[in-house]
This record gives C-alpha cells, structure tokens and sequence, in this order.
C-alpha cells in the first residue's frame, strides 16, 4: 500500500522523513510550494493522488478546516484510508468523517491530533475496550505550559514571556488559540468523545481563557494556598446520562504531576474504574515528536490496524452537573463568594463550590465590568 501526504510543513515533512527512513513508500507529497528534494513525487494537483489508485492511505497534514475537509472526503470516498494530524478538522467533522470511513470500508485515524508525539489517544482508545473512563484530564498546550512555567519560575510577566513564546516559535503572531483555549478545547472534545464512547462538539466545551493571569495571581495562590497553577482541559463523567467537559486554569498542589511539568512539555492522564489512573507524559508538538505520531497511523493502517469511532450519542454534556471551588481576581466584589481579600484595588476571592456551567457565565458579567479579571478552578 502506497502513501500519499497532505501538506509539507512542520509535522508534513517530519512525517515524510520518519517514513521514508522506516522504508514505506511515499508515493505522493501535495504541496504548491517547490521542494526540490521531493523530485516527482511532489505534486500540487489532488488529482494526482485522489485517481491514484496505488495510493491507500492519505495523511493529512494541512490544517486547518479548508482544503483539508474537502481533500480528506474526497479520500474517504474514494475508498482511501485517511490518518490527520489536524485537531480542528477531526473536532469540527468527528461524525461525518467517521460515517464516512464505515460506509466506504476504510479507517480515519487521528492519534497525532492530540499530545502530539504522546501516545495518548491510541491508548486511550485501548483502555476503553475493557475498561470505564470516568475522567480525562490534562496540559495538552505547551505554548500555555511554557509561558506559565517562565512565569512561576523565573517570575516574569505573561507579556514578556508570550513574546519569547512566539520568537521561539512555540506560539503564533496570533496567539489566540492557544492562550484562549481554543487548541485545548478541541483536544479535549475529542480525547472525551473517545473516553465517553460519544460525540463531543467544541461548543460544548467551557473555556476560561489564561490571557489575564498576572505575576501577582500566581504569587497569591503561592503564598495563600501553598499550590501553584495550570492550564487544562478536562471531561469528567457526572453519572449514567451526563458527561462535563471544560478549560480552565486550574489551581494545585505543587506536588502533583502536573506542577511539575516544565517548558512546552505536555501531561494527559486518564482514570479507569480497572485501570486508576494513567498518565501519558512528553513532546506535545514539533516536527518529529507530531511526525512520528502521524507516520504511526500510517504505519499501523498499512499493517491491517483500524481504529474508526462510530458511538451513538450516549452522553449528553452538562457542566451544571459537575462542581468546584474557584478563585477570582477582579476590581471590584462580586455576590458570589465565601470569602475574600482586597489587596490595593483588586479583591481576591475564593468561592463555594458553584456548578461549571454557573461560573462561566458569571465569568462573562465579570468580565464586562472588568475585562482584566482572572479566574482558576481548584483541582481537590
């Protein structure tokens, strides 16, 4: 079975190189960009792969909803075998692509899409087979995990720290996505469709953002609480009907894995009734590490491995079902609090536990008062 790749940036070409070292058969490399080193195989019409009837397995490494939606059905329909490594296609079009895969006798694989080089999703998705998830939990940005680790380390601002971020080039002249959430979101959606055996939108997905985080918030929760502070996501499952799925800087001790986790490094961990907890550590991005995770979906598909997810609808996602203490920073008082303390202008406040899905909506009115306000989730 001959290959074809989508796309020759960073994961592409890392791809490429991994499977052409292992021996596999790159028939294919669509990219309208000129590489000399890829000779004839480098075309810029899909054409040439799509009528290509050698061709088995697409690895689509564009990103990005278009063209990649349209190139991986067009594979799927073909009766190609599609692998990706795009977390924003695979979360927009998790059902149809699926769908797609079943009705047309092939698979859609997708490990690469979240943890980058970690084997998180494969594994996930094993332990599911004879055993019941009940949390998935985890740093799946190491743009974020970077800047908060200078922060609480070097105790720099998150300003100065995004800028080496992006000089380095750990995060994008727009950083949108990954300091508000959105790249996590969407890791989360699909990490807990798998987990829960169902089909996860990233609107589901409560996000507080981590832009507004100042040195003065990760001293106070040092100095007041002893714990420290991460950005991640997580899918919880609340009974036999709901699951809660949300992003959220989170507040723990220093103790725990995931304060120990340094630079752009990524942790996801999951929680079986058989099983307990596994943690899956390492690279959550680049060339190779995202690369070697893609050119395994490829190897697997071309040695008879499946892994297509088709589930009903069995949960449906409610934060109102799933509760936790939070901490707020913000100008002024809020009504909902247990207790708090004003330093200068700022009042810092701990809450009862409320519901997820109460407050990120009183996030929102907060933060039309004060746009610089922050919040935490503590994780018990």
């Amino acid at each position: 079975m001959k290959i074809a790749i989508l796309g020759y940036g960073v994961v592409g070409s890392g791809a490429y190189e991994i499977l052409k070292k292992s021996g596999y058969d790159v028939k294919r490399v669509l990219d309208i960009r000129p590489h000399k080193e890829l000779g004839d195989s480098l075309t810029a019409n899909y054409d040439d792969i799509l009528n290509d009837n050698e061709i088995g397995v697409v690895a689509e490494a564009i990103g990005g909803l278009e063209p990649a939606h349209t190139f991986v059905v067009k594979a799927l329909k073909a009766g190609k075998h599609v692998v990706s490594s795009n977390k924003h296609l695979i979360c927009e079009y998790y059902d149809e692509l699926h769908a797609l895969a079943k009705e047309n006798g092939v698979t859609v694989n997708f490990t690469s899409a979240v943890g980058g080089g970690i084997p998180w999703l494969y594994n996930l998705n094993r332990t599911t087979n004879g055993d019941t998830i009940n949390k998935i939990m985890g740093i799946m940005n190491g743009t974020t995990n970077f800047i908060l680790d200078a922060m609480i380390t070097d105790g720099r601002d998150f300003s100065e720290v995004l800028a080496e971020a992006q000089a380095l080039g750990y995060a994008e002249a727009n950083p949108s996505a990954d300091i508000d959430g959105l790249d996590v979101a969407r890791k989360t959606a699909i990490s807990s469709s798998i987990a829960f055996k169902t089909t996860v939108a990233e609107k589901d997905v409560d996000i507080f953002s981590l832009r507004n985080i100042t040195k003065n918030d990760i001293d106070y929760i040092k100095d007041k609480f002893g714990k420290t502070v991460r950005y991640m996501g997580f899918g919880i499952k609340n009974d036999d009907s709901t699951i809660s799925t949300f992003v959220e800087p989170v507040i723990l001790p220093t103790t725990s894995l995931e304060a120990n986790v340094n630079k752009n490094f990524n942790i996801i961990t999951l929680f079986g009734e058989s099983v307990g907890r596994l943690s899956f550590y390492g690279q959550g991005a680049g060339k190779y590490p995202t690369g070697h995770a893609l050119a395994s979906d490829v190897i697997d598909v071309v040695n008879g491995e499946r892994h297509t997810h088709v589930y009903g609808k069995v949960y449906d996602v409610n934060n109102a079902n799933c509760e936790r203490k939070y901490y707020i920073r913000a100008n002024f008082l809020p009504s909902e609090y247990a207790s708090y303390e004003q330093i200068g202008s700022s009042y810092y406040i701990i809450t009862n536990k409320m519901k997820v899905s109460e407050i990120h909506l009183l996030a929102k009115s907060i933060l039309e008062s004060d746009p610089l306000a922050f919040f935490a989730g503590f994780e018990e």
